[in-house]
């Protein structure tokens, strides 16, 4: 398992993968560009075998369809590079842009120029500038727009039988042009812009879940660093109680009292257990799991879990039922033992009378779930879980607990859930691959 601070740097760097230059957002724009331009290519063929053969507008189909081939060329050899995974950058945006805008002036400048009623493209191409593109870009594109209608107004002709009879109104074939285009170029508008719209709302969703995981990550790294100066600072004061004891146990007015030894005893025991806590602690922060963990099974593991957890806390209350079958070898991970010892603990807690554990297997999935007789969760506990804070039990800094759980199984690519049992009491579970419990190997 990483290191807190190599997690939050990584979590980091994944944030600024999300800028505009290549990443998932760009590469999904330049998908929709790439479909966009093939119902174009189909629209155009459709458009110009329609005009030319029923509505008798003599058209120059070999050029035409000529340059509508080379668009498509272009298109396919774009796709396959999408396909292949390739690095983009930005500026592909406006390079494509600008070919489907001189690919519209050519068709254009072939049927009729400004006079044919799709020059209103024009303002399709431009709106996607603006939305996809930074505003220096957008302008440039809205220039270059300009210009072509400008060039095509100069060396434009009419084409021979599609008069200019607006007066006919919807009967005007040029009008019916016009009503096209002017549909066709809303409509598109609208479909593309809602797509990059839901980009964006994902893009801007991912990018604050990235921030919210690293901050979680900086408040985890937070609290292991002052766990590990406290572990740090209490460790002489329990060597010197440790010495203490031990030179009160060979004194004759404790070595003559049963009772007084016995309590002697206890308090010795007491402190090994608190100085086993604190080299865990230590251990913990300043090594690697692989270099911390030794194997075992998942029987033994929970077996020794249980064992050590009943005897620490003095308490019989725990059920535990192991449904594992047959046994398989993982690392006995000291951070996965304080997650389960802590769903425990705030099981006791909530339900001193009675708790149950339970281990299953569900394919290659390790099942943990820890179920109490107490309250349960409440109902806004549930809007925030696995947040610090978050807590019923009425104490300041409570809730850390469920954090530290909820961060554990995500980064061994598990999931914890919890719920309210219908007869009472609460469940919390954690769903953990066994892959990522397995012991490394050099």
């Amino acid at each position: 398992m990483s290191h807190p601070r190599a997690r939050a740097g990584a979590l980091l760097a994944a944030m600024s993968l999300l800028s505009y230059r290549n990443n998932e957002t760009l590469s999904k724009h330049m998908r929709q560009l790439v479909q966009l331009r093939w119902l174009a290519v189909l629209g155009q063929l459709f458009t110009i075998l329609v005009t030319h053969f029923s509505l008798g507008v003599d058209l120059p189909l070999a050029k035409m369809c000529g340059v509508l081939a080379g668009l498509a060329a272009y298109n396919l050899v774009y796709e396959i590079s999408l396909r292949l995974g390739r690095e983009l950058y930005a500026g592909e945006l406006f390079v494509g842009l600008l070919v489907d805008m001189f690919t519209l002036t050519a068709q254009l400048y072939l049927s009729g120029g400004v006079s044919n009623p799709f020059a209103f493209l024009y303002v399709l191409q431009v709106g996607l500038a603006a939305v996809l593109m930074v505003a220096p870009l957008a302008w440039t594109l809205a220039g270059v727009a300009a210009l072509c209608f400008l060039w095509l107004a100069e060396v434009g002709h009419p084409l021979a039988g599609l008069p200019l009879d607006y007066h006919l109104g919807v009967d005007s074939v040029y009008v019916q042009g016009m009503f096209i285009c002017v549909v066709l170029t809303a409509a598109l508008l609208v479909i593309f812009v809602n797509r990059i719209t839901r980009t964006h709302r994902e893009h801007d969703a991912r990018l604050a879940d990235l921030r919210q995981r690293a901050a979680e990550e900086e408040h985890i790294l937070r609290m292991g660093l002052l766990a590990s100066g406290a572990a740090h600072e209490l460790g002489t004061p329990l060597a010197t109680i440790d010495v203490i004891l031990g030179d009160w146990r060979h004194m004759p007015v404790f070595r003559d009292s049963a009772d007084l030894g016995d309590d002697i005893g206890e308090m010795q025991t007491q402190v090994k257990r608190c100085k086993e806590i604190v080299s865990g602690i230590l251990m913990s922060a300043g090594e690697t799991r692989g270099e911390v963990s030794v194997e075992t099974t998942v029987c033994e593991f929970f077996d020794e879990l249980v064992d050590e957890w009943r005897s620490t806390r003095n308490s019989r209350e725990l059920r535990f039922d192991n449904q594992f079958g047959e046994d398989v070898d993982i690392a006995s991970d000291s951070v996965l033992k304080q997650t389960v010892c802590n769903l425990l603990d705030n099981a006791l807690e909530a339900s001193p009378q009675w708790i149950a554990l339970t281990v299953q297997r569900d394919a290659d999935t390790l099942i943990i779930a820890v179920r109490d007789h107490g309250p349960g969760f409440a109902a806004e506990v549930y809007q925030r879980l696995g947040q610090p804070y978050q807590s019923t039990k009425g104490r300041p800094g409570s809730g850390l607990g469920l954090f530290l759980v909820f961060n554990v199984a995500r980064m061994l690519g598990g999931v914890f859930a919890a719920r309210n049992l219908d007869e009472g009491g609460a469940e919390v579970m954690l769903r953990l691959p066994l892959d990522a419990l397995v012991l490394k190997e050099d």
